[in-house]
């Protein structure tokens, strides 16, 4: 029996040849969903964690129930002070980190 070696790929080499080289505008697409899916499912599971309904957690923030279904399923026309608004209700603690393109020119104080 011929013994075969099978070669093996990384998550980023089979993500750079099916979706496309980082930096281009179909991975920056797909890096995109991906952290609005994250951000949904992280959501859903803290709601649920906290025993509320879709419809309660709207209640809470002033929104109906498919504004948090919008949310939780990464719907991209959602405002972002609604989310902000969900995460003081889970009493989420919130950090940004905003990296600027060192080419652009802006100047952050």
């Amino acid at each position: 029996m011929e013994n075969k070696k099978h070669k093996t790929h990384t998550l980023h080499e089979i993500t750079d040849e099916f979706i496309g080289k980082q930096g281009s505008p179909e991975r920056e697409k797909f890096e995109f969903d991906l952290k609005l899916d994250i951000l949904g499912e992280m959501i859903k599971k803290t709601r649920k964690e906290k025993n509320l309904t879709q419809e309660q957690l709207g209640h809470l923030i002033g929104v109906k129930k498919a504004q948090i279904s919008k949310i939780e399923n990464s719907t991209k026309d959602v405002r972002f002070s609604t989310i902000m608004k969900v995460f003081n209700a889970l009493k989420a603690k919130v950090k940004f980190s905003i990296e600027f393109d060192k080419n652009t020119g802006l100047t952050i104080a």
